[in-house]
């Protein structure tokens, strides 16, 4: 009988430090990259602009692509001299698929040449992106043609009003 109730309580006691064991933690999914991580801008060059467009506007383009993880979505679109105000087509938000590309035509309006640089040096275009993970404001500089499309365009627009 003794013997018995010894088999009973280590049963019993096995089956508690089984029941009550550390369990193994699923790992968490990976964390989807920050979207400015995933994303490239790249400068693709001026668009002639249509006839019936208002004085000192011109329009650029530039691809947007997004390399993986899950869906970005662009926010805004801006550019940093006061003097110039930006739309784009498509206008933001868009929302762009990973391992897609988007075009996206950069119009530009001088509002005020006294506010505009006489060379465009080392401009950037500023992009809110948004995902699963983050909403992140980036700079994207768009390299030497840019600058050099974007300096002439400007002198263009104001003439010999940029001081």
């Amino acid at each position: 009988m003794l013997g018995a109730l010894t088999a009973v309580v280590l049963l019993a006691g096995a089956g508690l430090l089984w029941a009550t064991r550390p369990q193994e933690r699923q790992q968490a999914a990976p964390k989807p990259p920050f979207p400015s991580q995933v994303v490239d801008v790249e400068y693709l060059g001026p668009l002639p602009v249509p006839a019936g467009t208002r004085p000192r506007t011109f329009a650029l383009e530039v691809l947007l692509s997004v390399d993986s993880g899950p869906p970005v979505t662009t926010t805004r679109l801006a550019q940093p001299y006061d003097g110039i105000a930006l739309t784009s087509a498509p206008r933001a938000p868009f929302r762009t698929e990973a391992g897609s590309t988007a075009k996206i035509v950069v119009t530009m309006h001088v509002t005020d040449c006294g506010k505009v640089p006489a060379d465009a040096g080392l401009p950037f275009l500023d992009v809110t992106l948004r995902n699963a993970r983050a909403i992140q404001e980036h700079s994207f500089i768009l390299g030497s043609r840019y600058a050099q499309d974007l300096s002439q365009a400007l002198q263009v627009a104001c003439s010999n009003e940029i001081s």
